[in-house]
């Protein structure tokens, strides 16, 4: 596989061919902040705290290192005082739906966030997908999704696939940076359990003393 080199905060840096932004620096270690990417994972973009400064073929833009592939030439910039802006006001919206996990409040004292902001959803979901990406790609069961679209978008497990592997795998929990997929697992074990006595049958509408039988 071909190598190239590119520049990252001012360091020159040696990349192969298909390597991204955050790879390449994380060879060399330099550290840019993710909440969404995984090693074992295809990259994804979802929570844009990786956002950097590139500037390729005479064109500066910002891009999600996670999933903006190095190229030949490339200066990055990571740390810049655009770039720490971006990254406060997006750990503030996060904090909106789960002001005390402990990656987001990590981050919002490395970059001054203020985590009452904004209003509080607390979804204690900020959507980086681990859980339904690890469980697809890497276990292959497809026991979790997401519901609706926009801002009422949010994860569930499928009951009927959960009911039967969740149980003893378990292996997304320590993905989810707020920390509250315990909780939703719960209340799908909660809805997904048969009930302890079975409801009683309506009757029909009409007047007679059928119990239903002629309905």
């Amino acid at each position: 596989m071909s190598e190239f080199v590119l520049q990252i905060d001012g360091k020159e840096v040696t990349a192969r061919e298909g390597m991204t932004i955050v790879e390449a620096a994380k060879s060399v270690g330099i550290r840019i902040p993710t909440l969404c990417h995984h090693d074992q994972l295809e990259p994804y973009g979802a929570c844009r705290i990786c956002t950097v400064e590139a500037e390729a073929n005479g064109r500066n833009q910002l891009v999600a290192a996670c999933v903006y592939p190095a190229e030949k030439g490339m200066v990055v910039q990571t740390r810049t005082e655009k770039l720490a802006k971006i990254r406060k006001v997006l750990v503030e919206q996060m904090m909106a739906h789960a002001p005390d996990a402990p990656q987001l409040l990590e981050l919002a004292e490395e970059y001054g966030a203020d985590r009452d902001r904004f209003e509080k959803d607390p979804s204690f979901c900020i959507l980086c997908g681990l859980c339904v990406r690890y469980c697809n790609e890497v276990k292959k069961k497809n026991a979790i999704g997401y519901i609706d679209r926009g801002p009422r978008r949010e994860i569930s497990f499928i009951p009927d696939v959960a009911g039967k592997e969740c149980w003893d795998c378990k292996e997304c929990f320590p993905l989810c940076p707020t920390s509250a997929l315990q909780a939703a697992y719960v209340l799908t074990e909660a809805l997904a359990a048969p009930p302890e006595e079975a409801a009683p049958e309506a009757g029909c509408a009409c007047s007679c003393s059928c119990s239903g039988s002629c309905g």
